[in-house]
Parts: structure tokens; sequence; C-alpha cells
């Protein structure tokens, strides 16, 4: 006796038992947890892409100078800045033969010491006067004979001159009231002198020159 069966795929369940209220479930809450994973997904790609990582870039190492490099630098640098040191004045010894031997001639000429050495406190200002032309006739007589002088300045005395920066202080003295720095305008009280040339005789070896006027002995 052969049986034959013929199922309907059409069919559908119109009841449901407890496996399917499982099976159902099951499906249910596996969807769920699929949703909740990828917005967790989304998420973090959308955080990821707003927070910018920044990106240190380290220098390289400077090489080290070695102490002695580093010493040999600073000295030089205080070398540099180091003001050079002023030179030494040197000063010269004025030799005294010159001067006695033009002090022997004002008295040679002028009796210069004489005049000098007297007290004239007892003498009238007329005797003194005469004497005072004898000693100046002599002094001009023996200045003339062994210098040759000329003004340190060409202006006349009582004129206006300007002193530029720089000006030889030897040659020009400034007096009054002096306020900051030169150019300085002022008027010439005296043009100065200067000795250009000088004839004093030659001295013999030996020759005593502090005897300035030898004692006179009349017989």
């Amino acid at each position: 006796m052969n049986t034959s069966y013929t199922i309907d795929l059409s069919l559908r369940p119109t009841t449901f038992d407890l496996w399917h209220v499982c099976l159902a479930g099951t499906v249910a809450v596996l969807a769920l947890l699929l949703i909740v994973v990828l917005l967790i997904s989304v998420l973090n790609l959308l955080r990821g892409k707003n927070k910018v990582t920044p990106v240190v870039v380290s220098e390289p190492a400077k090489p080290v100078e070695p102490i002695i490099q580093v010493v040999e630098k600073i000295v030089e640098v205080e070398k540099i800045v180091k003001a050079p040191a002023p030179e030494p004045v040197v000063l010269k010894e004025a030799t005294p033969d010159a001067a006695l031997q033009l002090l022997a001639i004002l008295q040679n000429e002028a009796r210069f010491i004489d005049f000098i050495q007297e007290n004239i406190t007892s003498y009238s200002d007329a005797d003194i006067g005469v004497a005072a032309r004898v000693v100046h006739e002599g002094c001009n007589k023996a200045i003339k004979e062994h210098f040759t002088l000329a003004p340190v300045r060409a202006e006349s005395e009582g004129a206006r001159v300007t002193l530029p920066a720089g000006f030889d202080a030897s040659k020009v003295r400034v007096t009054g009231h002096i306020v900051g720095q030169p150019p300085f305008t002022g008027t010439l009280i005296h043009k100065g002198w200067q000795v250009t040339a000088i004839h004093l005789p030659k001295l013999t070896q030996g020759y005593d020159a502090s005897i300035v006027a030898a004692a006179e002995v009349e017989l």
C-alpha cells in the first residue's frame, strides 16, 4: 500500500507556540544589539575626525660645544669690549743750561736780576720809572736778538673769534663763563706769543751756566 504526502508551501501558521516566541525574541535582541554596535562605531568615527592630534616635530639636537671653545669665545669677547689703555704720558726733562743762559743774557743787557732783587719801596715812582725804562730797553734788545717771536692768533685783540671743536688747548686758553662743548665764540683778549726760532750762543765745554752774573772787582 503506497501512501503519498503533499506539502503545501503557501500555508502560513495561524497559531504560535512557546518555541516560536523564543525564536522571535532572540532575533529582536540580536537586531537591537547590532544597531547599538553600529551607532557606537559611527560616533567613534565622528569623534576621531573632530579631534586632531597635534604632530610634534622634534628639532635635531644641537651639538654641545666643548668647554675649551666656550672659554676661548668669552676671552675674545672680553678683549673686544675692554677699552684700550691710555698711552702713558712721557715727561720731558728741561735742561737748565738754556734757561740759565737766557737769564744771564737778560742780566747782561738789562740788569734784570739787579732790578728784580732791588728793594724799590723807598724809591719814588719817577725813579722806578727811569729804572724800568732801562730794564725794558735791555730786555727788548735781548729778546729780539736771540728769539724770533710770532703771535699765536693773527686777529687783532678785541676781535670776535670762533674756536672749533678739537682746538689746540695749548695754544688758546679759554676763560670766562664756559658752558657746553665747542665750537666757542668769544672775544680775543690777548693774541698770544710763540717762539719760532732760537738763536742762543753755543756754550764751551766746561762752562758753568749757573753763574748768570759774575762778580765784578775794580782795580
